[in-house]
C-alpha cells in the first residue's frame, strides 16, 4: 500500500504507541484521583500540556485544553467565545473552512448570528481587503483556518491578526491548524492567536485526542459541562493514553519539521512536477508557493475524480478526490468552486499528501502510473474533441 491521504489521518508513529502503553495497563489510575496510585497518571497530563504549549509556542500551560479531536476544539473555542459574548453577533470565517467549522456557523445563522464568509482567489489565497472591509465593532470572531485541508493553502495569520486588532481590538481570533501541526513551525504569541485547535492523528497520534489554545486574556463558557477537569473549560475524565500519545507525536513532529519542510516538500514537488510535465490534460489548482510542505492538489481534465481514485486504490495508492464524488454526492469541493476551477477539471481533481513516512520509491511508483491510468480513463472520454484541442495547445 501507498499511502498518500495523510490530509485525512496519518499513521501512529510506533514511539507514539509505546508512550501510550503504560497507561493502558499498569499505570491506569484516573489522574485526578487523590491516591499516590493516580500520581503517574496526573503527571502525564501535567507533562504533555508543558509539550503542547511548546508546540504551539503558548506562554503558560494553563492556556492548553485537552479535546478529544479538532472538530470539539474549534466548536468549544467558538461556542464558548460566542456564549460569554452574547451582546455580539457578528462572525466572520472564509468560504474554504472545514465543514466543521462551516456547518457550525451555518447552524449559528439560523440561531441570529450574522456571518460573513471571505472569498479566495484561484490560487486560493484570501481576500484580505474583504476581510477588513468585514469587520466591525459588533465582530465578536474571526475564524480561518491556517491552511487548507484540500489545498494546502497557507493563509498569512500574522497579518490577519494585525488587521483584527487594528480594527476592533476586542474581536477574538480563532485559527484551526490541524492541517499545519507537525508540517510547519506554530507561534501563537507571535502570530498574534487568540484560540487554536489542532488535531493529534493529524500528526502521527492516534484517533480521539486534540487540544486547544485558549490565551490567559480569552474568555470562554466551556462546551461541556461537568465535573472540574482542565480547569472547569471541558468537563469528563481525561484521556491519558492518548494526550500521552499526542505529547509524543507533537515531540517528534518538533523535532522533524526540517525534514517535512525540506525533504517532504522534494518529493512532493517531484510528484507535482512530473505528473504536470507527463500529463497534458493536468493543472495545477494552486499556485506554487504558500502551501504546507506535503499537500497538492491536481485536477484533470474531462476525466471523473472518482475513476481516477478507483484506478489508483487498484494499484494499492490511497488518496483523496478534490470533489465530493466519494462521499456519494456529484457536487464538486466547496473549496475548488471558492477559488473558481474550470468546470472541466474541478470533478476531475485530486488530492495528494505525503508524511515523513513517504518514501522516494512510493513517489516513483505513482509517478510512473498515474499516467498510465489518466491515458486510460482519457480514452474512454465524452469529450475527446476538447482533449484533442487541449493536446494541441500544450504541444505548442
Amino acid at each position: 500500500m501507498i499511502y498518500l491521504d495523510n490530509n485525512a489521518t496519518t499513521k501512529i508513529d510506533e514511539r507514539v504507541l509505546d508512550a501510550m502503553m503504560p497507561y493502558f495497563t499498569d499505570e491506569y489510575a484516573n489522574p485526578s484521583s487523590m491516591y499516590n496510585f493516580s500520581k503517574k497518571a496526573s503527571n502525564a497530563l501535567k507533562e504533555a500540556r508543558g509539550v503542547i504549549k511548546d508546540f504551539v509556542n503558548a506562554k503558560d500551560e494553563k492556556e492548553i485544553i485537552f479535546t478529544s479531536c479538532g472538530s470539539e476544539s474549534a466548536n468549544t473555542a467558538i461556542r464558548g467565545v460566542l456564549n460569554y459574548n452574547k451582546a455580539k453577533k457578528h462572525i466572520i470565517t472564509t468560504k474554504v473552512e472545514h465543514p466543521c467549522v462551516l456547518n457550525l456557523y451555518q447552524t449559528l445563522e439560523k440561531q441570529g448570528y450574522k456571518v460573513d464568509y471571505i472569498g479566495v482567489n484561484s490560487n486560493g489565497d484570501l481576500d484580505l481587503e474583504q476581510l477588513e472591509a468585514a469587520i466591525t465593532s459588533d465582530t465578536a470572531l474571526v475564524s480561518v483556518m491556517w491552511a487548507n485541508n484540500e489545498t494546502g493553502v497557507i493563509f498569512p495569520i500574522q497579518k490577519i491578526s494585525e488587521i483584527i486588532k487594528s480594527k476592533s481590538p476586542e474581536t477574538k481570533f480563532f485559527v484551526d491548524a490541524v492541517q499545519v501541526a507537525g508540517k510547519i513551525p506554530m507561534n501563537v504569541q507571535e502570530m498574534g492567536i487568540d484560540m487554536l485547535g489542532i488535531s493529534g492523528h493529524k500528526f502521527h497520534a492516534p484517533k480521539g485526542v486534540g487540544a486547544l489554545y485558549v490565551n490567559s486574556k480569552t474568555m470562554i463558557t466551556p462546551l461541556i459541562i461537568g465535573g472540574h477537569q482542565e480547569r472547569g473549560k471541558r468537563a469528563g475524565t481525561e484521556n491519558v493514553p492518548y494526550i500521552a500519545g499526542m505529547a509524543k507525536a507533537a515531540e517528534l513532529a518538533i523535532d522533524s519539521l526540517n525534514y517535512e519542510m525540506t525533504e517532504v516538500k522534494r518529493l512532493r514537488d517531484k510528484l507535482e512536477t512530473t505528473i504536470l510535465k507527463r500529463i497534458y490534460n493536468s493543472r495545477l489548482n494552486t499556485g506554487v508557493a504558500n502551501r504546507v510542505p506535503n499537500t497538492t492538489n491536481i485536477g484533470f481534465e474531462y476525466v471523473e475524480g472518482e475513476l481516477i481514485l478507483l484506478h489508483l486504490s487498484d494499484l494499492g495508492i490511497c488518496a483523496s478526490s478534490g470533489s465530493a464524488c466519494t462521499s456519494g454526492s456529484l457536487e464538486p469541493s466547496h473549496v475548488l468552486r471558492a477559488m473558481n476551477v474550470p468546470f472541466t477539471a474541478i470533478h476531475g481533481s485530486i488530492r495528494l499528501s505525503l508524511s515523513r513516512f513517504t518514501t522516494e520509491k512510493e513517489i516513483d511508483f505513482v509517478c510512473d502510473k498515474l499516467p498510465e491510468i489518466i491515458e486510460k480513463i482519457t480514452a474512454i472520454s465524452p469529450y475527446q474533441d476538447e482533449l484533442a484541442a487541449l493536446k494541441k495547445l500544450k504541444n505548442k
